[in-house]
């Protein structure tokens, strides 16, 4: 089975990234192909890799501007010839599943969500604080890059969805089923912690969606002490409204990450996130998760009954309530829901929490983050791909058989 492996562009580092990284490590010697890739950027496991890049490898300004090519990438991607390939793995949150298949090829795509910005416009637009103007000028062309993207998401042959809300989206948006394979975490990086708590813990870029914002006002009331890990636009405003007891980390090495985990008596997570990695990292360490109950945390966090947001049975019980989607029974519950965006849902689950706080087992903890280790998931991905190929084989071949039959 000859693989091409294809990403919508390589110009920074996040859990797209990291989950192509697992990707060749399970297609092992599986050419990259990709709109851009930045020479300076390192990503592990790319190492040795046949990076192949389009005509906007040599467009200027890409470091800084590379999201203005947008109506680029598209054609980008449709030119590369695909026709020596027995299966096309498209890593695709926007433009890799423009790849064209050849008639002998199927093309399965990992899905990280359908283009958001042309089937949501509006929430990506004010997501992103993009003025008036710009708007204006940019819905039409979204509106033709969408009925562009609905034409590349016919010609995939599977889909596969990193979460249950977004194999809802491919079906809303494309009209098309999907498997769930949830993206790799690296839980190995991750030490079990016994040792209890000194602060609370965010970790998250600091953008607008992410909704750091009321994790501050709740902390600003609670009083407890609260490290925020991470950069972007909005940490300056956010420092701004921060009572003295919240720590602001900035970005912190990869190598920290384990250590401030450790560190915490639980994460939070505020937005409402497609699957959300971090939350995973934490319970690696034995950590609870405080969550916004929405999104991929439905499925990655195990919520505390008797717990308000946990929607579960009156207090005493010690097992999980609503939340992690599929969860064998006997399993122990690694976190708190709340279920509305605001500094008082917030608060209140604190609270929970610490009420609870007993009742949540480390080693169990740990042991429900290993379904999403990084080993599962290269194992779930091959035997994925392996069996569509070969359904695809058989069915030309079948196909061939008829049609030389009826001739």
């Amino acid at each position: 089975m000859k693989i091409a492996l294809v990403h919508d562009y390589l110009v920074n580092l996040g859990g797209a990234e990291r989950t192509v990284a697992s990707i060749l490590e399970a297609f092992p010697g599986a050419p990259l192909f990709t709109s851009v890739h930045l020479p300076e950027l390192r990503i592990a496991g790319l190492d040795g890799t046949e990076i192949r890049t389009s005509f906007m490898q040599h467009l200027p300004f890409l470091k800084r501007h590379f999201r203005k090519y947008f109506l680029l990438y598209p054609w980008a991607i449709e030119r590369f010839d695909f026709r020596p390939f027995d299966v096309i793995l498209s890593s695709s949150s926007a433009y890799a599943k423009f790849a064209i298949p050849g008639e002998a090829t199927c093309h399965i795509c990992y899905c990280y969500t359908p283009m958001r910005f042309a089937w949501d416009p509006e929430g990506y637009l004010a997501r992103e604080e993009i003025g008036p103007l710009t708007r204006r000028l940019l819905r039409p062309l979204l509106t033709g890059l969408r009925e562009r993207d609905a034409r590349a998401a016919a010609r995939v042959h599977h889909f596969i969805a990193i979460s249950e809300p977004i194999r809802q989206r491919i079906r809303h948006c494309y009209g098309r089923g999907a498997t769930v394979i949830s993206p790799p975490v690296e839980t190995g990086r991750f030490a079990l912690s016994d040792r209890p708590g000194e602060y609370y813990l965010v970790v998250s870029r600091l953008v607008a969606y992410k909704r750091i914002d009321l994790v501050i006002e709740a902390f600003n009331r609670l009083g407890h002490r609260l490290l925020v890990v991470g950069d972007g636009p909005q940490a300056r405003p956010l420092k701004r409204g921060a009572r003295s007891n919240i720590e602001f980390c900035g970005a912190v090495a990869e190598e920290d990450l384990p250590r401030l985990y450790a560190g915490c008596r639980a994460l939070l997570l505020a937005a409402e996130e497609d699957f959300g990695i971090a939350p995973v990292e934490a319970m690696a360490c034995g950590k609870p998760v405080i969550a916004y109950a929405a999104g991929g945390a439905l499925e990655t966090v195990v919520p505390v009954r008797g717990a308000r947001g946990g929607q579960g049975e009156a207090a005493g019980g010690a097992g999980p309530a609503a939340g992690a989607a599929g969860v064998p029974e006997g399993v122990r519950p690694t976190g708190v829901f709340f279920r509305e965006q605001t500094p008082e849902a917030i608060v209140g689950a604190v609270r929970e929490f610490e009420a609870h706080e007993g009742r949540f087992e480390p080693e169990a903890i740990r042991r429900w983050a290993l379904r999403f280790d990084k080993e599962v998931f290269k194992e779930r991905i091959t035997a994925f791909v392996r069996e569509k190929w070969q359904e695809f084989r058989e069915g030309r071949r079948d196909a061939a058989r008829g049609s030389h039959v009826a001739a």
